[in-house]
């Protein structure tokens, strides 16, 4: 056997080794007590796996003494980041749906140059508005409020949720929409009568990776909310790691936590996310 035939199967394992090893090391870090987590030498399998930590975030565990508002903060952690990233990607997907549909099947003046000029904010790096943004949000004193954080995602999400959406409206037959016009339809009760049903698909692929997008949002909801109020889970997380103020197996099962529903929601919305996006790059 020839040694490069090697080289690609050892590559994929030491990327995948890379990459799962301390998703792996979090859940076996999750599922044992804290004393057992700090013996030494480390356990790199569970002696005696328990769940004792994932009850605590449920708040039906005992917390150890000294610790007794962690839980609570994670779990307020947990409930901002399913309300921020949630309400984004609705709005994000509305509007997102709106303008790629007028770009789509309309032509008014400045048509394209709107259309480019849109695309190209994604050029832009996403850190270098933080400042500005920071700025507004304390003018309008939206800082440490769902209203700030979640405006502040819909301006980022919106180009890219934008070309996703115009890509696979353009791709559905004129003629479907021509036949609720000849009916009678005005554009919008085609667009939601006809269009909406029919692109449902790319609708899913949309929300669901602007939902993502939302999820992994480190840096501006850190900037804008400096309290637990409105914090979301991936920030809660590294404050309380930053402070010590937490037990590391509990650190370790939020961890686990914040990786679990977006890893749920792709496994179980995959198959919508790659036919939407396939069928949206064919016209």
């Amino acid at each position: 056997m020839k040694p490069s035939r090697f080289v690609r199967p050892i590559g994929i394992a030491l990327i995948l080794f890379w990459s799962l090893a301390p998703v792996y090391w979090a859940i076996n870090t999750s599922l044992q007590s804290d004393a057992t987590a700090q013996a030494r030498p480390a356990h790199y399998f569970p002696p005696d796996p328990t769940l004792v930590n994932f009850r605590t975030l449920l708040g039906i565990g005992k917390v150890i003494a000294g610790y007794e508002s962690v839980p609570d903060t994670i779990r307020r952690g947990l409930i901002n980041i399913v309300v921020e990233s949630g309400v984004a990607t609705i709005v994000t997907v509305f509007l997102a749906l709106l303008a790629a549909y007028a770009f789509a099947r309309m032509t008014f003046r400045f048509h394209k140059v709107i259309f480019y000029a849109v695309l190209a904010t994604m050029a832009l790096p996403a850190y270098s508005t933080l400042i500005p943004l920071y700025r507004i949000m304390i003018t309008l004193h939206l800082v440490n409020t769902y209203t700030g954080i979640v405006l502040v995602y819909v301006s980022g999400f919106l180009p890219i949720a934008m070309w996703v959406l115009y890509s696979y409206l353009s791709g559905i037959p004129r003629a479907l929409e021509e036949a609720g016009a000849v009916d009678g339809a005005s554009r919008m009760q085609v667009l939601w009568r006809i269009v909406v049903p029919v692109a449902r698909p790319g609708i899913i692929a949309t929300a669901t990776i602007t939902f993502l997008f939302g999820w992994s949002q480190f840096l501006f909801p850190l900037v804008l909310s400096s309290d637990s109020s409105t914090q979301p889970l991936t920030v809660v997380i590294a404050s309380l790691q930053a402070r010590h103020s937490a037990p590391f197996t509990l650190m370790n099962s939020a961890g686990v936590v914040a990786i679990v529903i977006p890893a749920l929601i792709t496994v179980l919305l995959n198959k919508y996310v790659v036919n939407g996006m396939l069928a949206g790059s064919v016209k």
